[in-house]
């Protein structure tokens, strides 16, 4: 089985175990290598874990409230996991085992599910092509020489690859709905605060969402859900479940939808907008009310707003890397400072990307620059958050691209920065506001150069309507039928 659904259905009904399910995932995972998507796998935690599950599952009547029975699922390494390391994709914490697992991690455990790895990522999620890992790149597994997009691309590669039914990932600004776009599956990001980030290595705390990845809006419900929850040790967390318990039906006669004029204009590639609009025509089809392309106020100043505010946020949270307390401290001479040894450690296992974010955010955050950026940023945050709040009243959702174009090729964007930066403009609108958004792949597009590749449709929704845009989405995925790898 390929669906994590299906495989826990299996698993309860004792058609297959959990063993058999983690092993395949195993042999799946060591013989994609090549893709670079996982920085860890731990065969022999995981295989003892799988039979934990499967002798539990034997004489335990509540095996079926565990949705995740038996299922091997793959976290983002900037997760913490007690039995393998976390580094956030970076050398300044090599090798770190942390003493705990991370609240997202716990529930899925509570679930049924088996952790078979961690997965790649831009370093400490600062990046969209998954090429700032400071271990190495992941590739896309429709076209290896692309990117798979960033920062959740060992996620997003492994789900695509079927590697695993369904990977953990982090969006702060789009790190799961621009990868799961590029590589054709289906990307969920929460509500802020659906899910506790107890345990999660921080980028920048006002945005960070735990989310997941997977074939389908099915399984990638099923997994959001089993890791939702307030939690008393995220005073972010949310303990708001009603609307996320809402299964709604099937029936698309109530619901209305728009499309986001500014995310289909210039600067869209005409594949991507094409297979979008297609999309709105298929969900219009299916009985739904379109209202047409709308002006959604202040859109398109997100994304400056947005990148003051994660660097600031960034250049605050990894303070705490300084060689004193995680991952290798850099040797300095006798008598040195210990400033001298922090910047030492820092600048030498620290990438590039990383530093650049710290020093903006630094930047704007110093004295006589707060007023002028970091605060005028989060002004923009607010109107941002209502431009989009006055779009969705009397909608269930608004409609647009999860990027400008289709995967392009590794190290097309390496030395441009500010050109990768611009390819979150679809994505961190939902984010400054805090809304859940879905991303289901749509189509397929010409990359340029002949090579076609996958167009995601991102859907976004109000506060807490996770269940109601899956119910949309999964309409659409049926009615679309894409085939995957």
């Amino acid at each position: 089985p390929t669906s994590a659904l299906e495989s826990a259905s299996q698993v309860t009904a004792a058609k297959v175990t959990s063993v058999q399910l983690t092993q395949q995932a195993l042999d799946a995972i060591a013989e994609h290598e090549d893709l670079g998507a996982f920085l860890h796998v731990n065969a022999d935690v995981a295989i003892n874990h799988a039979r934990q599950i499967d002798e539990r599952s034997e004489s335990d009547d509540s095996a079926e409230d565990r949705p995740l029975l038996g299922v091997p699922i793959a976290v983002k390494d900037n997760l913490c996991t007690s039995d393998m390391p976390t580094t956030a994709g970076s050398k300044v914490l090599e090798n770190y085992t942390p003493p705990y697992d991370a609240t997202a991690v716990q529930n899925l455990r509570k679930a049924g599910a088996v952790i078979v790895g961690k997965t790649n990522l831009d370093e400490f999620g600062m990046g969209s092509t998954n090429e700032a890992s400071a271990y190495h790149v992941v590739r896309n597994p429709w076209a290896t020489d692309r990117v798979p997009g960033g920062s959740s691309g060992g996620s997003a590669a492994a789900v695509a690859a079927n590697l695993v039914a369904a990977a953990i990932g982090t969006d702060t600004g789009g790190s799961i709905r621009q990868p799961a776009s590029f590589c054709g599956i289906v990307g969920f990001k929460p509500t802020y605060g659906l899910v506790s980030r107890y345990g999660l290595i921080s980028y920048a705390s006002s945005l960070d969402t735990v989310g997941c990845l997977a074939r389908s809006v099915d399984d990638a419900e099923a997994v959001l859900m089993a890791m939702a929850g307030g939690d008393a040790s995220d005073a972010t967390s949310s303990y708001h479940r009603d609307d996320a318990n809402n299964t709604g039906g099937g029936d698309m006669e109530s619901t209305r939808f728009a499309l986001v004029g500014a995310a289909l204009g210039e600067g869209v590639d005409s594949g991507v907008s094409a297979a979008v609009r297609a999309a709105a025509a298929t969900l219009e089809s299916l009985g739904a009310t379109c209202d047409g392309d709308v002006d959604v106020p202040n859109f398109e100043d997100a994304l400056p707003a947005y990148y003051a505010i994660a660097c600031s946020e960034a250049s605050s949270n990894l303070s705490r890397f300084d060689g004193a307390r995680y991952g290798p401290r850099a040797s300095v001479e006798k008598g040195a400072s210990l400033q001298s040894m922090y910047d030492e450690t820092r600048g030498s296992n620290l990438g590039e990307e990383v530093k650049r974010r710290i020093l903006m955010g630094t930047y704007a955050l110093s004295s006589g620059y707060y007023d002028a950026c970091y605060k005028r940023a989060q002004q923009v945050r607010t109107l941002v958050r209502r431009g989009l709040d006055e779009a969705l009243e009397g909608r269930t959702c608004l409609l647009l691209p999860a990027a400008p174009t289709v995967a392009y090729k590794l190290g097309e964007k390496t030395d441009d920065p500010l050109a990768m930066y611009a390819g979150d403009l679809m994505t961190v609108p939902a984010s400054l506001a805090g809304l859940p958004a879905v991303v289901i792949p749509c189509g397929m597009a010409d990359a340029g150069d002949g090579t076609m590749m996958p167009v995601g449709l991102q859907l976004i929704g109000k506060s807490f309507s996770e269940r109601e845009l899956a119910r949309v989405a999964k309409a659409l995925e049926k009615a679309i039928a894409f085939k995957g790898l």
